[in-house]
């Protein structure tokens, strides 16, 4: 990607908690020109010599993921596909539990939300201990589907989340 989005995501010390670093992405969101690009930096590599999506749709993570990965399948013309906290999807669905610092969480999809052998980018908006990723993974093999790439916009290379994703590539915009 050519554009540097690093000075349109905004540090928030000690947010939600002392301790931590929040990364604000609404700097970059509310900047059209670097919103489109990013959207561009995550479908143009899933797009055939012809311009035809090589995916069948675009998963997004809860809540972040949601922003990013709905205007990717747009690009893409291709579905979009939530997996959201436990809980909060109205239809039938199957869950991955996941571990956090301080316990446990899960995520889910929809049981219909994809068929087997379909090919899907999975976009979330961080990628830091790569619990939710792997987790999310786990749901679209589940349902047969295939992780084509991880995209995120932001990657915590030293929280080591890469290395919990076997398989599905994974590309990054911004390292911090």
């Amino acid at each position: 990607m050519a554009r540097d989005l690093r000075p349109l995501i905004r540090d928030i010390p000690d947010h939600p908690t002392p301790g931590i670093m929040f990364r604000d992405i609404t700097p970059l969101l509310a900047d059209g020109a670097a919103f489109a690009d990013t959207v561009e930096a995550f479908a143009a590599p899933h797009r055939d010599a012809q311009g035809a999506a090589t995916v069948r749709a675009v998963v997004g993570i809860e809540a972040r993921g949601f922003i990013l990965a709905a205007p990717v399948a747009v690009a893409l013309g291709v579905g979009f596909v939530p997996i959201r906290k436990s809980g909060k999807l109205p239809h039938t669905t199957v869950g991955a539990a996941y571990d956090l610092e301080y316990g446990q969480a899960e995520v889910e999809i929809h049981t219909d939300g994809l068929t087997s052998g379909d090919r899907v980018l999975l976009v979330d908006d961080v990628l830091a201990t790569g619990g939710t990723a792997a987790a999310a993974c786990r749901l679209i093999a589940q349902l047969g589907g295939e992780v084509a790439e991880v995209a995120v916009l932001i990657e915590l290379p030293a929280l080591g989340g890469r290395a919990r994703l076997d398989g599905p590539g994974v590309r990054s915009l911004v390292r911090l």
